[in-house]
């Protein structure tokens, strides 16, 4: 498998990026306010209030039901919460949505890629929907940043599974977002395949980016991360630095009926 591009993984960060530095961290990216979800008639989140500074790597772990892809779906802005306040970047969530989009990517475990364009080509596509200046020139930073610039104009059907995230997660980036959520984008990667993501998660962080991940492994996600939010039945169990909890503790909470 071809392996990430170190020299290149500037590329990550935009145009013109840079890391954010210490005054602009404080910003809250994220705010939560007695955010409550409902699905059919049942209760997915339950008083969810929270804050994110920017360029945090935060992590939200918690049992499968327990409300974790629902509320980053809601900060996504692909849902909306029943009840309560939620704020990207200081603005309310469901007013002036298409601006907030504009800076926020989403990696999934699913690819959300055209399997018969090219990689180049799925990048130049998504980049051309984003507005970028120039679409191709991102496309080829992106893809050597991923380490896959000698396989840009082979379609993206032919890939491996972790072949296939790497684009995934080049093509969250085509914009040059602020804010990225990560929903299980390890999922049915191999070994060499989940450390390549692992390195551009924890790159993305370097270079400033707010991370939100979502990961069932938790030993792995205490390695990537500097907060851990679990979530029990739809309610905040626990929020902590990801060097103040133990794993055991952790796995307590998630198991816990």
């Amino acid at each position: 498998m071809t392996s990430v591009n170190s020299d290149a993984l500037n590329a990550l960060n935009g145009p013109g990026g840079a890391v954010a530095t210490t005054a602009v961290a404080l910003e809250q990216v994220i705010q939560l306010c007695e955010l409550n979800k409902w699905i059919d008639q049942r209760p997915v989140l339950r008083r969810i209030s929270l804050e994110v500074p920017r360029g945090q790597f935060t992590a939200l772990l918690g049992a499968n039901g327990a409300g974790k892809s629902t509320l980053l779906r809601i900060l996504a802005t692909l849902l909306k919460p029943s009840s309560g306040q939620a704020f990207l970047f200081s603005q309310p969530l469901g007013r002036d949505t298409p601006s907030l989009r504009a800076r926020i990517g989403l990696v999934s475990h699913q690819s959300m890629l055209y399997r018969d364009l090219s990689a180049r080509e799925n990048l130049e596509f998504f980049g051309k929907l984003y507005g970028v200046a120039d679409p191709r020139q991102r496309a080829s930073q992106l893809l050597g940043a991923v380490g896959l610039l000698d396989r840009a104009d082979d379609a993206v059907g032919g890939f491996s599974r972790g072949m296939a995230q790497r684009v995934s997660i080049a093509r969250a980036l085509v914009h040059d977002p602020e804010l990225i959520f990560a929903d299980e984008p390890f999922a049915g990667l191999d070994a060499p395949s989940t450390r390549a993501v692992e390195v551009l998660l924890g790159r993305l962080h370097q270079l400033g980016k707010t991370v939100v991940l979502v990961n069932h492994d938790i030993e792995q996600t205490l390695r990537l991360v500097q907060r851990v939010i679990v979530l029990h039945k739809g309610a905040v169990a626990m929020d902590q630095p990801a060097g103040a909890v133990s794993g055991g503790r952790i796995l307590e909470l998630v198991s816990a009926g």
